[in-house]
């Protein structure tokens, strides 16, 4: 069997992330990025939103990617050419990007993620399934800044990109992060999980499930920014708040005060008014028509795309 090969490219400098959270927390309207949600604990309750049955994306992607995986994997390899190296693209569990092993066989799988612990199990386990494939791991942050290795990919690859994380990013970001995928490929092609814009009832629902599940994920957070700030949040007295911005395409995820308090941590202190929120996350929702848009401005061609029959979720197709 085959041994998975990690390159360790972002390396989690807790001073540096102290200092983006406190920053954060430091603004007029408190937010932070939702990376802090993804400490080990964070992206297990993650692994466990998916499995809500209010939260749609996960099972419509796969249900799409059930229905159409053939025809899905036929016109992924007429753009990258037979065994494409597989970029998985905050790979997480590897659960989503195994699922394409048998429509692209693909010559190399390449997981990347920040959380590299998490990924060095899941690619562990994953290699005792398929102990003849080539694994690579790469802890990296690719929200700022994609570039893998040269020896990593060195031909045409299959960017692989589910989940609608993409929708974590605002349009510009999502452009940014959207041509260094299209120059990562080398002329292979995109494949990208998209949600839709939907009525409010069903995306708030999504994000706010009745067992509470993604109000601890939330609350997590809390927790992370504790031990990496050596903060005094006091989870019992912050709610999970969820809403959807129509003006905006778009679900927020916040954390609201349930009385005046203040937090404090080294040299710093920040008094939260009773309601005040702390922005914790954004997740965009596109137009087929809008995204189609998208994927050409950052350079990519002959889109295509494939959906339910509620037209809810996108899995999208476009040539590097």
């Amino acid at each position: 069997m085959k041994t998975p090969q990690f390159f360790q490219l972002h390396r989690l400098d807790d001073r540096v992330l102290a200092d983006e959270a406190s920053a954060g927390l430091m603004r007029p309207r408190a937010a932070v990025s939702p990376k802090f949600f993804y400490d080990p604990m964070g992206s297990r309750l993650f692994d466990a939103i998916t499995e809500l049955a209010e939260y749609y994306p996960t099972r419509t992607e796969a249900s799409i990617l059930g229905a159409h995986g053939p025809a899905i994997g036929a016109a992924a390899l007429a753009m990258t050419g037979p065994a494409p190296v597989l970029v998985d693209l905050g790979a997480g569990n590897c659960a989503k990007a195994e699922r394409l092993f048998g429509l692209v066989t693909p010559r190399r799988y390449v997981a990347v993620d920040i959380s590299v612990e998490f990924l060095r199990h899941s690619l562990k386990c994953l290699q005792r399934e398929h102990p003849a494939m080539d694994m690579v791991g790469v802890g990296q942050d690719f929200s700022s800044r994609l570039a893998l290795p040269p020896e990593v990919v060195d031909g045409p690859a299959l960017m692989f990109y589910p989940g609608s994380s993409i929708g974590n990013f605002t349009p510009a970001e999502a452009l940014h992060l959207l041509r260094q995928a299209h120059h990562t490929a080398h002329g292979g092609a995109l494949l990208i999980g998209v949600d839709h814009v939907k009525a409010a009832a069903v995306l708030e629902a999504a994000y706010d499930d009745d067992l509470g599940v993604t109000a601890a994920f939330n609350l997590n957070l809390l927790k992370h920014l504790n031990r990496l700030l050596g903060a005094d949040f006091d989870v019992r007295q912050w709610r999970h708040v969820a809403l959807y911005d129509a003006r905006a395409s778009r679900i927020e995820m916040h954390l609201e005060a349930r009385q005046a308090l203040t937090v404090r941590w080294p040299r710093h202190e920040r008094p939260f008014a009773a309601g005040e929120r702390l922005h914790t996350e954004n997740s965009y929702k596109w137009t087929p028509e809008g995204f189609t848009a998208l994927l050409h401005d950052a350079g990519f061609t002959g889109v295509q795309h494939w959906s339910d029959a509620q037209g809810a979720f996108g899995v999208y197709l476009a040539k590097a």
